[in-house]
């Protein structure tokens, strides 16, 4: 790296030892499936220095702690070994806790260590209620009980949370005081790894954006855009007071609360809760949607008794079509991957739509190399702006908007803004350019959620889309989405039936009775009478998603048997295909790729430890070879001692990676226990999921 700019010096002598130099990140985060925070949280303790010598010996030791402490999953027996041999040892790792009612107890697990049964005193789970919900990463010391009697091997000696143990907020805001705010906002993006010279003023109001729920209480937003964009990035890496889940988490007990237990779900225990590929949301049970509307309302609730929480609900996904060809058709909205249970009471709470098609794809080009904050550093400095500081009446106090704006617009715009004044100017008031930039940027976003209502509403409930605001000198400044302003079918939408039942209360015209064939989007709009745009078949679209701990309905079949077809043969890489239950995985999975009816050839890459593991491969794998000859299918097996990466490659042109491999399964508490022979019951370990189509050869 060069030599520091006038922002590192400035940075580094006004929060010395709270800053850290982001390429340090770069370079330990390859290779490792730690979250960002906890990286940083060592390299505050080990790197907190300009001295380059200073700072090599702590990359040194940073990477020694790793190699010590932190756990791969297929290191978890080693683990074990290396607590019972030495009596106790310090691991770097999630801690989940669960009560077991049949028992009457709780039992602790740690996510790479393969043991459900690990004791933990009342005094941890009661002093970091997280660990029942969700779990949080920890610095946590097992020990090894040696006493036969017990029906557990280990139990918590300590824990210690991986974030700071003190946080002094007003210095925080004396140290604002001393940048701009465009150098504040510059210190904001590299604090986040990006470099803020590579992007443009808006883009990095985008990324400011995503920061929002944070920091504001009871915040709601939506961001749909192209994948590879890093939407879930700060809600699995950057904040240690944020949870992202999966759609298959969406139950009112996970996320409300749980009648049984009488205990109440996330949005009581984190700042956010994100949902992770928005459009693969399943919800059971029309309950959890009216809970939802209730809580995005007000912060509040009753089931069985009335619950007030903070949490602020992010909701983010992918888009498929061409954000141009959307706004002007007449058929189709910027909310049509959304399942049909999101209903537009659900939209209208979002305080903005965020436009995710904006932001650059995720490249080292836009890394930066300089100083930013410790993760963790600033991820506190948010949490406590969001537990302990109110700016929605100083905007209250300051804003004033058009006549077109409504209750919710209203509401959404300020909090938006009020998000804005907390991550920029926690210090004080902005000046009034500064100021009418982020009630424009806020009104916009908001528009962007009421324009696509309006498009789906047959009357004219939505229909105020031109929402504004009085700058300084009293004009009056209407605000618009650039990527609709011109496109009339948004603009001025033709009024139109939604859905099958309200049709039938009318006979259609016959321009309509000629189209009922036509295919519908996931949304439930009308059938299409023109030649727009065509839906894409969301059976064999690209995803990604993240599978998240203790989820379950994620079986092989589910994940990867739609992508079969027309497949001929299979590439499986997969350096972990090697002990027992490994193998066993592996059986699954070629029957999964069995059932497809197609497949003819499977080759599989896999590693190895030694010549006597080697062997016993051997042996397990010519069984399944001469089972799969049986029907059909030829099984080739390639040893590689030196591969790690993991990924199904599919002669129809789809890859499937999964961050895990095939061994994404937690281990049973029993082998008598529902989700022991189907993987589709069986609990999940987190994981990445990335499903996408490459060129293949003609």
């Amino acid at each position: 790296m060069n030599d520091m700019d006038e922002l590192d010096q400035q940075l580094t002598s006004t929060f010395d030892g709270k800053v850290v130099r982001k390429d340090l990140l770069h370079r330990i985060k390859k290779g490792t499936n730690v979250p960002t925070f906890v990286l940083e949280f060592l390299l505050a303790r080990y790197c907190a220095s300009d001295d380059q010598a200073e700072m090599d010996a702590g990359m040194e030791a940073v990477l020694a702690t790793l190699q010590d402490n932190y756990v791969r999953p297929d290191e978890a027996n080693a683990a074990q070994s290396k607590v019972a041999t030495k009596g106790k040892h310090r691991f770097i790792d999630k801690v989940h806790v669960r009560y077991v009612e049949k028992e009457k107890r709780h039992w602790a697990s740690l996510e790479n260590f393969n043991s459900q049964r690990i004791a933990i005193g009342e005094k941890f789970y009661r002093d970091n209620e997280r660990l029942l919900e969700g779990g949080i990463w920890a610095e946590v010391t097992l020990s090894h009980n040696d006493i036969e009697e017990d029906d557990y091997a280990f139990y918590i000696e300590d824990l210690r949370p991986i974030q700071l143990s003190r946080f002094d907020f007003q210095q925080y805001t004396d140290g604002r005081s001393a940048f701009t705010r465009d150098d504040w906002l510059n210190v904001i993006m590299r604090s986040v790894g990006l470099e803020p010279s590579k992007l443009s003023q808006r883009v990095k109001m985008h990324f400011v954006a995503r920061l929002a729920p944070l920091v504001e209480p009871n915040y709601n937003y939506i961001e749909l855009g192209p994948r590879g964009t890093g939407k879930s990035y700060f809600f699995s890496e950057f904040s240690p007071y944020a949870t992202l889940i999966s759609g298959g988490q969406a139950t009112k007990a996970t996320l409300f609360y749980n009648n049984a237990r009488r205990k109440v779900g996330l949005v009581g225990y984190w700042d956010t809760v994100a949902f992770d590929e928005v459009g693969g949301i399943k919800v059971r049970d029309p309950d959890t949607i009216q809970i939802m509307k209730d809580f995005m309302a007000n912060g509040r609730f009753s089931r069985g008794a009335e619950v007030i929480a903070d949490a602020s609900l992010s909701f983010v996904g992918n888009i498929d079509l061409s954000v141009s060809q959307v706004v002007n058709s007449t058929e189709y909205d910027l909310f049509q991957p959304l399942p049909p249970e999101l209903d537009l009471a659900i939209m209208d709470r979002f305080a903005a739509y965020i436009p995710g098609w904006e932001f650059p794809k995720n490249s080292s080009s836009f890394l930066t190399s300089r100083y930013g904050f410790i993760t963790d550093y600033l991820a506190e400095a948010f949490h406590y702006q969001f537990k302990h500081t109110n700016r929605y009446e100083e905007v209250n106090r300051r804003i004033r908007l058009g006549k077109a704006v409504e209750g919710r617009d209203e509401k959404g715009i300020k909090k938006t803004v009020a998000a804005f004044l907390k991550i920029l100017h926690p210090n004080g008031a902005p000046s009034d350019d500064e100021f009418e930039e982020y009630v424009a940027y806020a009104t916009e976003c908001r528009r962007r959620v009421k324009e696509q209502m309006n498009k789906r509403k047959p009357d004219d409930e939505f229909a105020l889309i031109n929402l504004s605001y009085f700058n300084s000198d009293e004009t009056e400044v209407v605000v618009y989405c650039p990527e609709s302003k011109d496109a009339a079918a948004t603009q001025e939408p033709t009024r139109r039936r939604l859905n099958v039942s309200e049709q039938t209360e009318s006979q259609p015209d016959e321009d309509e009775a000629s189209t009922t064939s036509a295919p519908k989007v996931q949304s439930g709009l009308a059938p299409s009478r023109t030649d727009e745009i065509r839906p894409v078949q969301p059976q064999l679209r690209e995803q990604h998603f993240t599978i998240m701990y203790g989820d379950t309905g994620h079986s092989y079949e589910s994940i990867i048997g739609p992508y079969l077809s027309g497949a001929k043969s299979v590439i499986i890489e997969d350096p972990y295909i090697r002990l027992q239950h490994q193998i066993q995985n592996f059986v699954r999975f070629c029957e999964t790729v069995l059932r497809s009816g197609t497949v003819k050839k499977i080759d599989l890459v896999t590693g190895y430890d030694d010549k006597t593991q080697l062997a016993e491969i051997h042996e397990k794998l010519d069984d399944l070879k001469q089972s799969l000859l049986e029907v059909d299918i030829v099984l080739d097996v390639k040893l590689n001692s030196n591969m790690h990466d993991r990924e199904i490659r599919l002669d129809n042109g789809w890859v499937i990676k999964i961050g895990r491999g095939l061994d994404f399964y937690q281990r049973p508490n029993s082998w008598f226990e529902v989700g022991a022979s189907d993987l589709s019951l069986r609990k999940c370990l987190e994981t990445k999921v990335d499903i996408y189509k490459v060129e293949t050869a003609k």
